[in-house]
């Protein structure tokens, strides 16, 4: 018991540490994708828009998945800063592709359009989970 004890006790800071940064990372992509699109997702989503909840919450899933496998694969802070910010800045460069290649996507959210927001949603997860393999090696 002991043991568990001291080793909780070495490690916890750590957790602490990278968890906050992920955490921070996370609130950064999260904050620079909705700056970057044409709608104001908190208040359609307010306003009850499905749609929007949908797109907000792949972009955010579509986010941390990438920033969770660099969590696991990181071996230092460094190495968890830096692969953290790579992998925000792939997804947030696949999330404005995939904007651009459905026409008028803002419109289409905001208009509560639950196709545009579905497949957008799977453009995100999918290339998530793709940068996610690529980071972990």
């Amino acid at each position: 018991m002991d043991e568990a004890l001291l080793a909780l006790w070495n490690g916890l800071p750590v957790f602490l540490v990278h968890s906050a940064i992920s955490l921070a990372i996370l609130f950064v992509g999260v904050g620079i994708y909705m700056w970057s699109t044409r709608h104001d997702e908190f208040a359609l989503i307010r306003a009850g828009n499905t749609a929007a909840s949908l797109s907000l919450g792949g972009a955010i899933i579509g986010l941390a998945l990438p920033l969770a496998f660099s969590l696991a694969a990181s071996v230092s802070l460094w190495d968890l800063l830096f692969w953290g910010v790579v992998a925000l800045l792939l997804q947030l460069v696949a999330f404005r592709l995939a904007d651009l290649f459905l026409k008028d996507i803002s419109s289409r959210i905001e208009a509560g359009d639950m196709a545009a927001a579905t497949f957008l949603v799977s453009v995100k997860i999918a290339t998530a989970l793709i940068n996610a393999a690529a980071i972990s090696g």
